[in-house]
């Protein structure tokens, strides 16, 4: 809206400020399918904001190239994660990761999940990483006295890293309303992002989240 001056509505801040905050009590409260709400909340919004037809159709192709872009990802993303459940490879790279863990790291289950996060889920996707790779380090460090709840929250360490991934859609869409490169935006973001996830993994030792190594 900032690059199309005419498209701003500041007569209608609190009115949109409204239907935002009712749109989130709506998310949180579950009361229809998550598409269905933002249909209707964005279908209100363009017939207050924009009641002319043509100044919506203005309104959605000038935000057109970045939506299909990150619907094309969508799609790319969901393939690949298909791919990598469907043909069980996931499976395999978990008990690959496995094999090269010495058995005297063992007890440093937890740690070595909250660092193998952060490239685990840059290069797939969350469920990926979850749903397959993580019962079975699950598993593993379960025999070292290590429970469930303490490997899960090790591993959404690696989510500051994850959100550079090339599998997250949203952010291709903030950076093409930034105006900037991806590649740029990794680059420039990766060594932070790393260093916020080491900040996050000190701090959960120091507070027990979960152990640095197990006594068992």
């Amino acid at each position: 809206v900032s690059q199309y001056p005419d498209a701003r509505r500041p007569k209608l801040i609190w009115f949109n400020g409204a239907l935002t905050f009712a749109l989130m009590c709506a998310l949180i409260a579950g009361l229809l399918p998550l598409p269905v709400m933002f249909m209707v909340a964005f279908s209100i919004a363009m017939i207050i904001n924009y009641p002319c037809l043509q100044q919506q159709k203005d309104r959605v192709a000038a935000h057109a190239g970045s939506v299909l872009a990150v619907v094309g990802l969508i799609f790319a993303a969901g393939i690949f994660t298909g791919i990598l459940s469907g043909t069980g490879m996931v499976d395999a790279m978990s008990k690959s990761l496995l094999a090269v863990i010495p058995e005297a790291l063992g007890p440093y289950l937890a740690v070595i999940t909250a660092l193998v996060s952060m490239p685990f889920t840059f290069f797939m996707s969350n469920d990926a990483f979850y749903y397959g790779v993580l019962p079975v380090l699950a598993e593993a460090a379960s025999h070292y006295g290590i429970t469930a709840v303490e490997m899960a929250r090790a591993s959404i360490v690696g989510q500051p890293v994850h959100l550079l991934s090339p599998l997250v859609p949203s952010t291709y869409l903030l950076v093409a309303l930034a105006g900037i490169e991806f590649g740029d935006h990794q680059r420039f973001t990766l060594k932070w992002a790393v260093l916020v996830c080491l900040c996050i993994m000190f701090a959960a030792l120091l507070m027990g989240i979960f152990p640095l190594f197990s006594t068992l």
